[in-house]
């Protein structure tokens, strides 16, 4: 029976911490690089004067937070950015709960029918997005035409998707939505998977119908997979700016302005990286916030 050295042992043991750190760093350093570096320039930057093309540099304290605090710009593009993560989340949660019933069962074409789906989430939100601007252009639109082409408007004076501030605003939330939707479906689906077929099938035979099974059966036993949807819908959605940029740079006249693109446009459009970084880092406790109240109330579910 071989019998092992010690000495070995201990080489083994001393070899172990040093191979789980060398595997390990490549993930921090990933995160340093990516998130923690832009972090600290940010917070450095905001409670600065610094300015694109400046080589000056000196601490103003909270003076760009008193400004941002008191412009116009800034209170509207947070009123809608909470519109916008709102109604957003809203149209996203309903529509997925409805696709997840949808596809849960099996049916002919069910993987088609997913992979169509998820086409979305997976094609360049750049490249979508486009498509969509397209779609929504004033001239060349085809619902303009569609809707023109039934009677419902005349030639001139069809709607504008993208120039009449609440079209622009809706048209935003729907483009962001239907980019959503796939991943919260996603989500949806694994959570009515993990629900136990027994209890579905006791309260069918107790009488329940559709929606009782639903709303008190179904959704109370996903209320933490719904959490982590949400919280992870509205992480997406307050921290998006390229459905706002691309379909119509925050106007007209602001109304679909939200706080990622106007950061955007004051500190590197507007050459104030001072004042885009104060108004970048205004999203971090309201983030935080946001995540720790969706992880609670997830906690509290699990522990019911």
């Amino acid at each position: 029976m071989a019998v092992t050295s010690p000495k070995i042992k201990s080489i083994g043991a001393a070899k172990s911490p040093l191979l789980g750190t060398a595997m390990f760093a490549p993930s921090v350093l990933y995160i340093v690089l990516l998130i923690g570096v832009p972090f600290t320039l940010a917070v450095l930057y905001a409670f600065s004067d610094a300015r694109i093309g400046s080589t000056s540099f000196r601490f103003v304290g909270l003076e760009n937070f008193r400004s941002i605090l008191h412009s116009p710009s800034f209170r509207k593009a947070l009123r809608n950015s909470i519109v916008f993560t709102l109604a957003a989340q809203v149209v996203v949660i309903v529509c997925s709960n409805i696709l997840s019933i949808a596809l849960e069962k099996p049916f002919r074409g069910r993987g088609f029918v997913r992979f169509l789906i998820l086409l979305p989430w997976v094609a360049p939100v750049s490249l979508g997005t486009i498509g969509w601007k397209w779609l929504l252009d004033s001239i060349y639109s085809v619902f303009t035409w569609v809707l023109v082409a039934l009677h419902f408007y005349k030639p001139y004076s069809a709607p504008m998707w993208l120039g009449e501030p609440h079209l622009a605003m809706a048209s935003v939330i729907l483009v962001h939505c239907w980019r959503l939707i796939p991943f919260s479906t996603v989500i949806m689906l694994a959570g009515r998977s993990a629900i136990p077929k027994e209890i579905p099938e006791a309260a069918a035979i107790d009488g329940a119908g559709f929606w009782r099974t639903l709303f008190q059966i179904n959704i109370p036993i996903m209320t933490p997979i719904l959490s982590v949807a949400v919280l992870f819908g509205i992480i997406f959605t307050f921290t998006d700016m390229t459905v706002v940029y691309i379909l119509t740079a925050g106007g007209p006249f602001d109304s679909t302005q939200t706080l990622p693109s106007l950061a955007f446009a004051t500190g590197i459009q507007g050459s104030d990286l001072a004042a885009g970084a104060a108004i970048s880092l205004f999203l971090v406790p309201v983030l935080v916030a946001v995540a720790y109240l969706m992880l609670r109330l997830a906690h509290r579910a699990e522990v019911v």
